[in-house]
């Protein structure tokens, strides 16, 4: 019967040979594309860092195709004689990581906590940024939007009003200073979405807003409703992608894009926009609450807050009529989804301990519409982009050798 010992060494042999053996295997190609090899490392990977970016989807195939895709990009890019400089990719990774609001060191931290590398990331953005670049550069002439197109896109031939329409969803958190930093690290996780399905759960479970109760869901809406620094933010996202934070008073607030329309009417942005504000104590406490449902009740205008307000200090009833430009940027969130005579209690001021009762009161209508063509032009210039960009991947991948070794 053999030692102890001697098993205990025969282990050991053995062991020292299966360890190149598992290494070789993890290493070994799982897909070739052309000359260029995909490895289960890699593979293994893709998948542990989409899971840190909270992507939906079965992910061990989006990794296989999002690298079938990077090396077809690769390709062409090598083709081109491009290369992203060191210089520029440190930079784009700073950039990367700035989207969560996280400096670059302790974002590559939270992916090591994963088990994903610091060169899974380099590798992915060195492409996304490359391959970004060279399709600005390869069709930029193609790409260039005139006049008459943007003002197809705006439904109208004179050039007067905006004609597109947002279909979003929204989160506001409520964020009072004991609370904030609480707030944003669950504002950031959400920011990482692009299922509508998550992003409905989650405003169901974490928004202070009224519309929790359907998913943070709004109708179709002008974008012209949402104030001016908002609206790039807006039309820059995909379907199913979401802003990142955006800070407001005692708040963090996000917005899902559900999808985009142009409208044959256009509605133009309005010279100004009359409110309400009656400041109720007790912040988001169940009396204040309960008062605000009960003031709700009882008007049905702005007129109807003075009967409210009456013998109570002059200060806790404010009424305004501004340029969007001059409106406290939470407060134009809120008003953007309201219609006149509709009310919004999701606001706080002093630190969270006032509840603000909001109402439209209406829009003053702009005679002179002031159009942020700009914002149509580049919107349509990056779909036109992202259409000659889809095509060129068909292209490649069609003329490609692509092989599944596992």
């Amino acid at each position: 019967m053999p030692s102890k010992t001697l098993l205990t060494g025969l282990l050991s042999l053995l062991l020292s040979f299966a360890q190149p053996v598992l290494a070789q295997g993890l290493f070994s190609p799982a897909i070739t594309v052309d000359n260029d090899v995909i490895t289960r490392f890699e593979i293994d990977q893709r998948v542990r860092m989409l899971e840190v970016f909270g992507t939906p989807g079965t992910l061990s195939e989006l990794a296989r195709e999002q690298l079938i895709e990077d090396r077809l990009k690769l390709q062409a890019l090598r083709s081109a004689g491009l290369r992203l400089t060191d210089e520029a990719l440190a930079i784009a990774m700073e950039d990367f990581a700035g989207r969560t609001d996280l400096p670059l060191d302790e974002f590559l931290q939270v992916l090591a906590g994963a088990g994903v590398e610091e060169e899974t990331l380099r590798d992915f953005v060195r492409v996304g940024v490359s391959w970004r670049d060279y399709i600005r550069t390869r069709f930029a002439d193609r790409a260039q939007i005139t006049e008459a197109e943007v003002d197809q896109a705006l439904g109208q031939s004179g050039g007067t009003g905006s004609s597109i329409e947002v279909l979003l969803s929204e989160i506001i958190i409520a964020a009072p200073p004991p609370e904030a930093a609480r707030a944003q690290a669950t504002a950031e996780r959400i920011a990482r979405l692009t299922s509508t399905s998550a992003f409905s759960a989650e405003a169901r479970r974490v928004s202070a807003l009224p519309s929790r109760n359907n998913g943070g869901r709004l109708p179709w809406l002008p974008i012209t409703n949402y104030p001016a620094q908002i609206r790039p933010l807006i039309l820059d996202l995909a379907p199913g992608e979401v802003t990142a934070p955006i800070p407001i008073t005692n708040g963090i607030a996000l917005f899902q894009l559900r999808d985009i329309r142009e409208v044959s009417q256009p509605i133009p942005e309005p010279a100004a926009i009359e409110y309400a504000a009656f400041y109720i104590a007790g912040g988001r406490s169940d009396a204040a609450l309960r008062e605000a449902a009960r003031i709700a009740q009882r008007v049905d205008t702005c007129d109807d807050l003075y009967g409210v307000a009456r013998g109570l200090p002059e200060e806790q009833l404010e009424r305004s009529s501004l340029p969007p430009s001059e409106i406290p940027e939470d407060v134009a969130l809120e008003l953007a989804r309201l219609d006149p005579g509709e009310v919004s209690y999701a606001l706080t001021r002093a630190n969270g301990e006032t509840l603000v009762f909001l109402m439209l009161c209406g829009r003053v209508p702009s005679l002179e519409v002031d159009i942020d063509r700009d914002a149509v032009r580049s919107r349509l210039r990056t779909q036109r982009l992202n259409g000659y960009a889809d095509a060129l991947l068909a292209e490649l991948r069609a003329s490609a050798t692509i092989r599944i070794l596992e």
